[in-house]
């Protein structure tokens, strides 16, 4: 079983290659051993007439983190009047470890006619959307929007429960009831 021995950083000394056989996240110079990333410092035992093993593994993955330009995929927590509130669950293609919060406010949801829309109409709790970030916000949570076409609904359940599919830009239906619901629809990217 590996030694767990300590943490490490980047151009850090490790050990005399001629002592540990070169292992992930380490790297030679000069006859020295080096990490190459952070992390734990572990030293594998010998096996069969070989020397043992100096390796350093990172102990978490780096989680994907918000930033201006990004697009996410959230889900929809509450709505009021002057914004929905979406935990972010998706940045680009990274799945969040950590939980953001973001906002839609109506002067976001879409390009034109900003003047007419109620988020009520555009966006119900439990709605999964694609967003892209367009400020920091403050601590609490991040400014998104929905003003281009790709960006706005990707999936909701009716009232009845069912999977709605889009029939246009600002209406989903529902395929059991026919309902028909208004939301901001993302344009389907083929």
């Amino acid at each position: 079983m590996a030694k767990k021995q300590e943490s490490v950083t980047p151009g850090q000394r490790l050990g005399y290659a001629a002592d540990y056989q070169q292992g992930a996240g380490t790297y030679e110079r000069d006859g020295l051993l080096y990490a190459s990333v952070v992390g734990q410092r572990y030293i594998d035992p010998a096996k069969d007439d070989q020397l043992p093993v100096m390796r350093v593994s990172r102990e978490k993955e780096q989680s994907a983190v918000p930033e201006v330009g990004s697009v996410i995929t959230g889900k929809v927590i509450r709505v009021s009047p002057h914004q929905a509130v979406i935990a972010i669950m998706v940045v680009g293609d990274i799945p969040c470890k950590e939980d953001f919060m973001g906002v839609i406010r109506t002067q976001d949801v879409r390009a034109a006619e900003k003047d007419k829309v109620k988020i009520y109409n555009s966006f119900r709790p439990g709605d999964i959307i694609k967003a892209e970030v367009i400020s920091l916000g403050d601590a609490r949570s991040y400014i998104l929007s929905t003003a281009k076409n790709e960006l706005g609904v990707i999936f909701a359940t009716s009232v009845a429960g069912a999977t709605m599919v889009p029939i246009s830009w600002q209406e989903m239906q529902c395929p059991k009831t026919k309902a028909i619901e208004l939301r901001k629809c993302a344009k389907p990217t083929v």
